[in-house]
């Protein structure tokens, strides 16, 4: 606990502040791309304590938020099936398909568990031969290495009713897609330090080249966000757009190769949709030719299916960084944590539920709320 709370040191803090504010001269915009940074954002206030014209962007760093409503839906029509046990972490049961979530699907029979880990549906697959095991694989790179086990093992162990759900979604081609994007205002990116402790740094240089973009690589604690801005800041004060590591203590350069082995073994790259987004290619995994036969979205051959986002659902736009949640009509009154819209505001990680949890309201809803006020 002592180790954290180091990096939450109030001094500290205030000395790097000093320093970003010593070194801006110009307005500048920032993206993190990583929701566990987004939390850390709001819940501090750090965006609020940076100089005026320092801009923190929110990126598309959650993995539950960015799952394509399509992928949610097969979800929901393998889970509803008899015969199946649907296993997944627990943030995914909330995350509205069209129509329901799988804590309906539950409701209605379904039989739908959470698990901690993809082991644990494997063990599930072992104690119930009779039974379809699907466990919902899905996340950026961080949790790619552990999923692509769960395969090998069910493999070595012929577990022949386990089967993968894959929504895998990578981080590169998600910055190239920002970059490209007319709408485009980033001007430096805040990298995922957990995805680059599996990755390395490898596929950033290149990046950072072709768009001119700073590149740091950066933790989820207060004190580290505060030291990605600073150099990042100081990066573009000066025109250099490199890629620097400012988590060391958990990444290196080459990441982690045994990691890397195991997911270029179960893994290849495919496009992929992100909700809200629509398809980048090349930004995603699916189960490599090898390990096909325990692909659920193979083996269950969900077709047919009508997809349908909510009208006042503006999460596409939260989760490219055009829009702030509490700029979002919906926001805070037809779309809340209990009745969520989208699956910005359900996730742990999802922007609109950190501005909501964090009661950084404004734009419409307070104007609601003051208006509801004053009437009585």
């Amino acid at each position: 606990m002592k180790y954290i709370e180091e990096f939450h040191d109030p001094a500290l803090a205030r000395k790097l502040l000093d320093d970003i504010r010593a070194t801006v001269t110009r307005p500048w915009a920032l993206m993190e791309v990583c929701g566990g940074q987004t939390h850390s954002i709001i819940r501090h206030g750090i965006d609020q304590l940076l100089p005026d014209g320092l801009e923190l962007i929110h990126g598309p760093g959650c993995p539950v938020c960015v799952t394509p409503l399509e992928m949610i839906d097969k979800a929901l029509e393998i889970a509803s099936r008899p015969g199946v046990i649907f296993c997944s972490f627990g943030d995914m049961l909330r995350v509205p398909g069209t129509g329901r979530d799988l804590f309906r699907v539950r409701g209605q029979g379904g039989d739908v568990r959470v698990v901690y880990s993809p082991l644990d549906a494997l063990d599930l697959a072992h104690r119930n031969p009779d039974r379809e095991v699907v466990f919902f694989g899905i996340g950026f790179e961080t949790t790619a290495p552990a999923n692509a086990m769960a395969v090998r093992e069910a493999r070595r162990r012929g577990l022949a009713n386990f089967s993968m759900l894959v929504s895998h979604v990578r981080v590169p081609p998600a910055i190239e897609a920002i970059m490209e994007s007319p709408k485009c205002r980033v001007q430096g990116f805040l990298a995922a330090g957990h995805v680059c402790s599996v990755m390395g740094t490898g596929e950033y240089p290149e990046l950072a080249a072709r768009y001119r973009v700073p590149v740091v690589v950066t933790g989820f604690e207060p004190l580290d966000i505060l030291e990605g801005v600073r150099r990042a800041v100081r990066q573009l004060e000066r025109g250099e757009h490199q890629v620097e590591n400012a988590y060391p203590r958990a990444v290196r350069d080459d990441g982690n190769p045994a990691a890397l082995r195991v997911i270029e073994e179960v893994f290849e790259v495919t496009d992929r949709s992100w909700r809200g987004i629509g398809t980048i290619p090349g930004s995603g995994w699916r189960l490599a030719p090898g390990y096909r036969d325990l692909d659920a979205e193979h083996r269950f051959a969900v077709t047919g299916l009508h997809t349908r986002e909510p009208a006042r659902c503006r999460s596409g736009e939260v989760l490219q960084g055009l829009l702030k949640p509490h700029e979002c009509e919906a926001f805070g009154t037809d779309c809340t944590p209990r009745s969520p819209l989208g699956a910005t505001m359900v996730s742990s990680e999802g922007a609109c539920a950190a501005y909501y949890l964090y009661r950084r309201l404004g734009g419409p809803v307070r104007a609601a709320r003051e208006e509801a006020t004053r009437r009585g």
